[in-house]
């Protein structure tokens, strides 16, 4: 009898597993690991032991500093986080569209420094962290929360679309940009640290 009174919510579970959207793929899970594991360390090596002249060294008026670059990703990343989060807890609608870039295209945006993008959106503010110390902090703790979220989460990330910087795509993508826009900046730090004016020390 107790069998007989179980077997509508066992049928029920079933129901909603078999109806649910499967979780990230191993392969997918995994890619996204790697590639924020590695961004995050680089970043930290790449300022490691740098003078206050060295992170606050300029090519010319017009371009960052260390410091600033680092900044940067400290007020984007959030931002970044928040979006993706959002578009995860829609509904489900990739199955209706069709991404507008491979994921090769964003792997090659974080290599690809021959064209260079404007910043806006707020994220050009890259003096609202003075002290390397702090805005280096605040990008570790977040990618630290990210990295968790990649190794736990069950979302569906190629099922749910992310478009609010213009092109679709869908958001294991856009999740794996938020790494390569780092990249990007990583090449960057190393185009300032190459600069024949950079200081000895």
């Amino acid at each position: 009898m107790k069998i007989m009174r179980m077997l509508p919510l066992l049928v029920l579970t079933m129901t909603i597993r078999l109806f649910a959207a499967p979780p990230m793929s191993n392969a997918d899970r995994e890619h996204l690991l790697v590639h924020f594991e590695m961004t995050t360390q680089m970043l930290g090596e790449q300022v490691r032991g740098l003078s206050p002249a060295q992170l606050e060294y300029k090519a010319s008026p017009d371009r960052w500093s260390i410091r600033e670059v680092v900044s940067h990703l400290a007020v984007a990343e959030p931002d970044y986080w928040r979006e993706i989060q959002k578009a995860v807890k829609a509904a489900p609608d990739m199955k209706d569209k069709k991404s507008q870039a491979t994921d090769a295209d964003i792997m090659w945006y974080g290599i690809d420094r021959v064209v260079h993008t404007k910043t806006g959106g707020g994220h050009e503010k890259v003096d609202t962290y003075k002290d390397m110390g702090e805005a280096l902090g605040k990008f570790q703790t977040l990618r630290a929360t990210m990295i968790e979220y990649i190794k736990s989460t069950d979302d569906d990330l190629r099922a749910h679309s992310f478009g609010e910087y213009g092109e679709t795509i869908d958001c294991w993508q856009w999740m794996l940009e938020i790494s390569t826009h780092a990249e990007r900046h990583i090449q960057q730090i190393r185009e300032i640290k190459n600069d024949p004016g950079f200081p000895k020390k």
